[in-house]
Parts: structure tokens; C-alpha cells; sequence
């Protein structure tokens, strides 16, 4: 059984929901992101998600764009960002997932990347632009390294959700709404019968992310998921011009108020 699976086993016999954090791996520096990872850990994250910046990340808003701009013109490598990744699964104890851009794992190499990212000890991977004709080579790729492949829905046709969730793995991570990333007052007034829908056609846990960024956002979701993911809320903390420390406790403290809510 994967790491993800038995998070969610271990949270269903507590009755509890799962907090996922996003953070952009290199942010500042990729040793802060060791450090960040640690913080999310003891605040009470139960799953951490690393985003492996990318040039044209069409799925994210400005808040995240600019922490990958931030990442990269650092001069940080994809060698580097793996290296890093197995530093921090190595340090914390819950799974750790990575959210990609196709462009990278196909340069890198399908079966190449995937491997180095078991070794890495990566429980999952979200790749937001795979395209339908390469999805299959990605999953088989991600079979071979007891990796689980975790689809992304967004409030559309029925007939896509049903596709994209067939046979999934991991969790389901629903967006809660068109468009890309970022923080968010409300939530859609549908989103219940949205993630009703795809709850009714997967065992899979669902998770929902995409602008829940507050204690309000998480608890108008909470009910009708297995759990959230907030990424831009952190992400922001994480770039603010203040001391190293200072945003760590940051970062620390809106996770634990987060996590406290549930």
C-alpha cells in the first residue's frame, strides 16, 4: 500500500480531513525549502505537495508564477530539485507528492524521471498539462515506480470527469474552479454537487484545491471532500520580504490555524 493510501486510511479511522500544502520547490533557496517542509510537517500538514518550477506554468496564478520566477533565475537545476526532494522525504515522515508541468518530465524523459523520483522516495505526481494521447505512457511510467498518478478534474462534462478519474490513484484532486491558481474569498456555489458527482464515480479520496486559502474557504469545502490543498495562501508567506525565521513562523502558524479547523 502507498504512503498516500495509508495517510487516508490512518484519517478516516480518526475522522479527520487531510491538509495538503503546496509549496514551489527553490522558493528564495531550495535549503528554505527543506526548512519549509519541516515546518509544514510539525504544523500539521499531512501530506506535502512540491512543484517543480517551470517556465510557462499555464495552470497558476501570479502568486506562484512568481515564486517559480524566483526559483529559476536562481539558477537552480532539475538535478538539484530532485536531490532536494529526496532530502526532505528523507526528513519528514509524511508522503511527499510533486506537481509538474509535462515539458519537464518529457525533456527529462518519461521512465528516467519517474525513477529518479522513487528514488527520491516520491509517493505521487500531478501533472496538470498531460496530454490524453500521453497520458498512458505516463501511467504505465508511474506503475513501474509505485508511483501514484493523480488526476486533476475541473467542473466540467460528466462524461470527462468519469475519464479522467477512471482507475485513479492516490486522491482525486478536484480545482474548484476554472481558471489557475490563487487565493480566493469564496468558493463556487456548485461545489457541492461537483464534487458530489465525482465522489459518486470513484472510491478514490477526493481533495479539492485552487483558492481555498482561509479557514472560511477550507470549511465551506471540508464537508464534501476528503481533504484540501492550499497553495498560493503559503506560497505568498513564504515570498514576503521579512527574516527567514519571521516567515517560518508564519508559514507555521496559518498551517496549525488551518489544520486546527478540521
Amino acid at each position: 500500500m502507498n504512503k498516500i493510501d495509508l495517510k487516508f486510511k490512518e484519517l478516516r479511522e480518526k475522522n479527520e480531513k487531510a491538509l495538503i500544502p503546496f509549496i514551489a520547490l527553490g522558493d528564495k533557496s531550495l535549503d528554505e525549502t527543506v526548512e519549509i517542509a519541516q515546518v509544514l510537517e510539525k504544523a500539521g500538514a499531512d501530506i506535502v505537495e512540491l512543484g517543480i518550477p517551470f517556465s510557462d506554468p499555464l495552470a497558476d496564478g501570479p502568486i506562484i508564477q512568481d515564486a517559480y520566477h524566483r526559483a529559476l533565475t536562481s539558477g537552480i537545476n532539475i538535478k538539484d530539485m530532485i536531490k532536494t526532494v529526496e532530502n526532505i522525504t528523507s526528513k519528514i515522515n509524511i508522503p511527499v507528492i510533486i506537481m509538474v508541468y509535462y515539458n519537464v518530465v518529457y525533456c527529462k524523459g518519461v521512465e528516467k524521471f519517474l525513477n529518479d523520483l522513487e528514488n527520491a522516495g516520491v509517493s505521487g505526481i500531478i501533472v496538470p498539462d498531460v496530454p490524453l494521447e500521453e497520458r498512458e505512457e505516463l501511467l504505465k511510467a508511474c506503475e513501474n515506480n509505485n508511483i501514484d498518478l493523480i488526476p486533476l478534474v475541473a467542473p466540467t462534462s460528466k462524461e470527462r470527469i468519469n475519464k479522467i478519474i477512471t482507475n485513479s490513484k492516490g486522491f482525486v484532486y478536484c480545482v474548484s474552479h476554472a481558471g489557475t491558481t490563487g487565493e480566493q474569498n469564496t468558493v463556487s456555489s456548485n461545489i457541492k454537487e461537483y464534487l458530489q458527482e465525482v465522489k459518486n464515480n470513484t472510491d478514490t479520496p477526493i481533495c479539492v484545491g485552487f483558492g481555498i486559502s482561509s479557514v472560511e474557504t477550507a470549511g465551506a469545502v471540508k464537508e464534501y471532500c476528503d481533504g484540501v490543498i492550499i497553495g498560493s495562501a503559503i506560497v505568498r508567506r513564504i515570498g514576503e520580504e521579512k527574516d527567514f525565521e519571521e516567515r517560518k513562523k508564519d508559514v507555521y502558524e496559518f498551517v496549525k490555524k488551518i489544520k486546527s479547523s478540521f
